[in-house]
């Protein structure tokens, strides 16, 4: 079952990498390091849930391997991304004497990755990085790519950088000991990357709903091998996000104004299944998706279990504040990704502020 994407950037071999998809993989990640960094310096930054569960499996075989590794853990949640966790890591790493050929090792869900990420991004101006992902989110999304960041006060993702990692390690069993809800949040970009870029896997995905979930390692595996492979192919070709790759932040412009609004107590995914419902009732009303399709988008969310409407006490006014301050907007216009049909979308889309608000009602 063990699977090995390249993601082969443009710009140079020595930029490029692989993600290693397979059970059991967390175990080989010591010997994995050492085949490629032996004798440099190693940070392992994970958080206190993932660490209690794996961390010191990671640092004893790291021992084992002739490393002497440095542990940083944050408080887990979104609040970690957050400009004083960053410099708290950032003063970590530096008193611990990271150096220009050390390696930072990402263990961890999406904070943690994007965390990390960043903060190797900046150090000493830029060190290398492994993505080790520990949820299904991370797995699929945030740990390919090289989006990288933390989050202010006034938007989710504002403040980052575009930092590839060296490698990524993906290891399905860990996957067993996720909360539902925060299996279910990764469900969610799983079908935004099907939805946006191919037909075949959204179909494969609404057929086989029931086989979604940790215990069917075989199943989970091919399917997150094969968003993994989407999505790589898209960094590939616009590892910046100039045209192509915004196609993946399909559901994202209204789901992180709808998360940033709600707090953070809604899951990056469960917003995300939110805004690709609200985004696709966009394109149906203006004529570029059928109506069948927006519902198979609507089925296959709610088939996993994932929302597909805001929560009735959630305050709009705030979700009009974070819109307004989207990144991907232009001229404070949000632009948006909208489905054209079921594994095709449409990139900067602008929309009539009177259908915003309509939809958002």
């Amino acid at each position: 079952m063990k699977r090995t994407i390249p993601v082969r950037l443009r710009e140079g071999k020595d930029r490029s990498y692989e993600v290693l998809i397979s059970p059991g993989a967390l175990a080989q990640l010591p010997s994995l390091i050492a085949s490629r960094w032996k004798g440099r310096s190693v940070f392992v930054v994970t958080d206190s849930h993932v660490n209690r569960l794996y961390g010191r499996t990671v640092t004893r075989g790291l021992v084992a391997a002739g490393f002497d590794p440095v542990l940083i853990d944050v408080p887990p949640g979104e609040e970690s991304k957050s400009i004083d966790v960053y410099y708290a890591v950032l003063t970590a790493l530096l008193e611990n004497r990271i150096r220009r050929g050390s390696v930072v090792i990402a263990l961890g869900g999406g904070v943690v990755g994007d965390l990390a990420g960043f903060a190797s991004a900046s150090v000493l101006r830029g060190v290398e990085f492994v993505q080790v992902p520990t949820s299904l989110l991370a797995q699929v999304d945030s740990s390919v790519g090289g989006k990288v960041g933390i989050d202010h006060h006034l938007g989710k993702n504002l403040i980052g950088a575009f930092h590839q990692p060296s490698l990524v390690v993906i290891d399905p069993l860990v996957l067993k000991t996720l909360p539902p809800r925060e299996f279910r949040n990764g469900l969610a970009e799983i079908i935004k990357i099907a939805a946006a870029l191919d037909r075949k896997f959204f179909s494969l995905l609404a057929r086989n709903a029931a086989k979604l979930r940790p215990g069917q390692t075989a199943f989970l595996t091919r399917v997150i091998a094969t968003a993994v492979g989407l999505k790589a192919a898209v960094v590939e070709k616009d590892e910046r996000e100039a045209g192509l790759r915004k196609v993946l932040n399909l559901g994202h412009t209204l789901g992180h104004a709808i998360e940033t609004a709600s707090g953070f107590s809604l899951r990056h995914g469960e917003t995300v299944a939110i805004g690709m419902v609200l985004e696709a009732r966009m394109a149906a009303t203006m004529g570029l998706l059928s109506i069948d399709h927006l519902m198979k988008i609507k089925q296959a969310l709610e088939a996993v279990g994932l929302p597909t409407r805001i929560p009735g006490k959630l305050d709009m006014r705030r979700v009009h504040t974070s819109l307004a301050l989207d990144k991907k907007g232009k001229d404070g216009m949000p632009l948006f990704v909208l489905p054209k049909a079921i594994g095709a979308s449409a990139i900067d889309v602008p929309v009539p502020d009177a259908l915003i608000r309509s939809v958002l009602a």
